[in-house]
């Protein structure tokens, strides 16, 4: 599994003209799946995405000593479904794909990610799994964190 951690002011889902997910200042994270995840990779992704200290200081300072985690500051979280993690760009000019888990497999484990970062008491919007969206975001730092598990 593959995640894009950004912290943000703001960040939105939009499909055919209407929002269908928007938070505040928080974590908008981008979620990749691949064949074999299961229970462990849900579970290390979401202790990940509630528990890292990458939020601003409650001061609204940005000291790396002050940072708090979304799980302490109760930050929301707007996780979207993004397959395109895991294109395969070392060969030619055509992404591959197939290190992509197909819908069948990729949904339900999305699912379960959100779910698990709901078990952390925090607030999370999504988009629409496999559906074309326009993702906005307004990138607080910036700061972006990739995390393999």
């Amino acid at each position: 599994m593959r995640a894009v951690i950004q912290r943000v002011k703001r960040a939105s889902v939009t499909i055919e003209g209407q929002v269908v997910g928007q938070i505040g200042p928080g974590l908008c994270v981008l979620v990749g799946v691949t064949h074999g995840d299961g229970p462990a990779q849900i579970e290390k992704t979401a202790r990940k995405i509630a528990q890292l200290k990458l939020l601003r200081a409650p001061d609204g300072s940005d000291d790396p000593a002050a940072r708090v985690s979304a799980e302490e500051s109760g930050a929301p979280v707007l996780l979207v479904s993004q397959f395109t993690l895991y294109a395969d760009v070392r060969k030619g000019r055509k992404p591959s794909w197939s290190h992509a888990a197909g819908g069948e497999v990729a949904e339900p484990v999305f699912d379960a990610v959100v779910d698990a970062v709901r078990g952390y008491g925090l607030h999370v919007e999504t988009g629409v799994f496999g559906a074309m969206m326009d993702v906005e975001l307004v990138n607080d730092g910036p700061f972006t964190i990739l995390v393999k598990v």
